[in-house]
């Protein structure tokens, strides 16, 4: 990864050995502090026990990944696309997504697209460019979001579901290993209202999305909300985070 002297935390914080959301609004969202809490602490669990080898970021903004996978890999490439809402100090290769990509078959053993299939037109043509540069037993690690609202766009286009995932993973030749979905009815709710009222005004809406991300991310640790979160989040999932591995050849 280029400049990686400069990298900072940005979007994920590690405090006391646990990930978190940050809580610069200039990185994210308050609106957003909970999905980000609970994608970055999916990754930290997943990138252990998968993680390894060379490492393909794809899609990789201001890389708010590396800090959890950076010693867990061998090399890290980040590549991402000219039109990028984000810095690109970073990446090693500005490139379009929905093209062939410029890296040899069998190139890397791990490929991380984290919140990048939602905005590729060309999913399916993604997905086998993905397995064809994973060498065999090589992972992916990806997570989409699903009950969420409209974001970058024009260049937001699906909304997957568990079904559809695996589908585009089996055609690609790559085995699902695990298919988790990501928040129930509790954590969508407490996105859905958190958002709205940080559209309703900068400062008081502000105030109000981090008092309600907050509340939600006490009351699903309570077993109340841990049980209301998981009885739901299978048929009303705020995302899914996906394992799958190059089937050998």
């Amino acid at each position: 990864m280029r400049n990686v002297d400069r990298w900072r935390e940005t979007k994920y914080v590690v405090r006391n050995g646990e990930v978190a959301a940050t809580s610069d609004r200039m990185e994210l969202s308050a609106a957003s502090t909970l999905i980000a809490t609970i994608v970055g602490q999916t990754y930290d669990r997943e990138l252990a026990l998968h993680a390894r080898g060379r490492l393909l970021d794809l899609g990789c903004g201001k890389a708010p990944l590396f800090g959890l996978y950076r010693r867990l890999v061998d090399t890290v490439t980040c590549v991402d696309w000219g039109r990028s809402l984000h810095d690109n100090e970073f990446i090693d290769q500005e490139i379009d997504l929905t093209k062939r990509l410029p890296f040899a078959d069998r190139s890397f053993e791990t490929v991380v697209l984290s919140d990048v299939l939602e905005h590729i037109p060309t999913p399916s043509e993604l997905c086998g460019e993905i397995s064809r540069l994973l060498s065999p037993g090589g992972r992916i690690l990806m997570n989409v979001p699903f009950y969420y609202p409209l974001h970058e766009e024009p260049y937001d286009f699906y909304r997957y579901s568990r079904s559809a995932l695996t589908r585009l993973l089996d055609q690609a030749g790559l085995t699902v290993l695990s298919l988790q979905s990501i928040g129930g009815v509790p954590e969508v709710m407490a996105d859905i209202l958190a958002k709205v009222a940080l559209d309703r005004g900068q400062r008081l809406g502000a105030l109000m999305a981090t008092l309600i991300q907050r509340g939600a991310l006490a009351a699903v640790r309570t077993a109340f909300g841990r049980q209301a979160s998981c009885a739901t989040r299978d048929r009303f999932p705020l995302g899914y985070f996906v394992v799958g591995e190059k089937v050998g050849d």
